[in-house]
């Protein structure tokens, strides 16, 4: 199966900006989650901080399109090329569910770019709605009521509590759910020990299957690349061997280590004992964004976001963080990702109103000396 048709240049930069921030993300994840379980979609990230960033300026929005891994690519190609990608995952297989959306929840009464909100519907399809920030419960509601939907109950919550000072919620949600295009057998499917990274063995639901697979090896793993419905998705399994671990084989991907990796598959018939598997897994990602080079748009009064509203230098990130879930079983694979981002509003300073339109009295005076120079009292305007 191939493409239907070339990529487009804005594609091609949108789909490798967004695989080398895969890694970089990834790798920032890994150093701080050693012997933990980690399920993170950069793809849903990307696409919330990239429809967040058509509201930066300045260097908030250098540092995110360089955090984004887009170098120096004008702002109307990312648009475009995001845009692209959504329409392509989306369309690809028949045979597989692949649902991306975005949404934006705003503060109905505080001042927005209505150019910034129009962006966000024009090139990540984003549904935009003004929300009563002041109904917390309201709001709750139709957040996590979004992220349920989105993720076909698979994540119902990515919010706990609303903060009064929270002026907009961008979201983003992925939805996958793939059956293997060559199915395990349950009656193959065994109880079995699983060996963790540490501690005593586990007991495991272990699938079976034998047959060609597209299998690859290098010093350190074995892989094997199993395919969904008409083979566009693939889900490539990486095994350490003996002498290498887990933590070894997850630091060693970068986009170099990927590409030599993914064009060395070749058929052979493989004896594939898999588990099944269900988890939900949960990160704040602003820690992990900081170690990429995103650091003002954190920031309350650094943070520039002056294309989102015209209170933009009120404006910073308070907010990201991604949920996922994903389930394998003999059938095929769900998994779901939804990524956060809240933007809040510093206090805008109290203003005192002094309005001199009636009598008032004036003094001047030589302040470091305390001396007083002339005193005044008008009490209508001078002719």
């Amino acid at each position: 199966m191939s493409l239907p048709r070339q990529l487009t240049a804005a594609e091609q930069n949108v789909l490798g900006a967004a695989n080398t921030y895969s890694f970089s993300l990834w790798g920032t994840i890994n150093q701080t989650q050693r012997n933990s379980n980690v399920f993170v979609s950069p793809l849903s990230a990307s696409f919330a901080l990239g429809m967040t960033m058509n509201g930066a300026a300045g260097q908030t929005y250098d540092e995110m399109r360089s955090a984004l891994q887009f170098g120096t690519a004008p702002l109307a190609s990312i648009d475009s090329g995001y845009k692209s990608l959504i329409a392509l995952l989306t369309g690809l297989d028949a045979s597989t569910k692949m649902q991306i959306a975005n949404s934006i929840f705003y503060r109905k009464d505080f001042p927005f770019n209505q150019s910034f909100l129009n962006d966000a519907a024009t090139w990540f399809d984003a549904e935009v709605k003004a929300q009563d920030f002041n109904d917390t419960q309201g709001t709750l509601s139709a957040v996590n009521g979004w992220a349920n939907t989105k993720t076909n109950g698979r994540i119902p919550t990515v919010l706990q509590q609303v903060d009064p000072q929270d002026v907009m919620y961008l979201m983003n949600a992925i939805y996958f759910k793939g059956a293997w295009r060559d199915k395990f057998d349950p009656a193959s499917t065994r109880d079995a020990p699983f060996h963790p990274a540490s501690g005593p063995d586990q007991s495991a639901k272990l699938m079976f299957r034998e047959g060609t697979m597209s299998y690859a090896e290098t010093n350190t793993y074995q892989a094997v690349d199993l395919a969904y419905g008409d083979s566009a998705f693939t889900m490539t399994v990486l095994l350490p061997k003996a002498g290498s671990d887990v933590e070894q084989v997850a630091a060693s991907l970068t986009p170099a280590s990927w590409q030599a990796l993914t064009s060395s598959f070749r058929a052979r018939e493989i004896a594939l004992t898999f588990p099944k598997i269900t988890l939900s897994w949960k990160r704040p990602l602003i820690d992990d964004m900081k170690a990429l080079g995103m650091q003002s748009a954190f920031i309350s009064g650094v943070a520039d976001f002056t294309r989102m509203s015209p209170a933009g230098k009120r404006l910073y990130i308070s907010l990201l963080q991604q949920n996922t879930f994903v389930a394998i079983d003999e059938e095929g694979t769900e998994a779901a990702a939804v990524t956060i981002v809240g933007i809040r509003a510093t206090s805008a300073p109290v203003i005192t109103e002094m309005k001199v339109d009636h009598p008032y009295v004036f003094v001047i005076r030589e302040r470091l000396s305390g001396t007083i120079l002339f005193m005044g009292k008008i009490t209508r305007m001078p002719a």
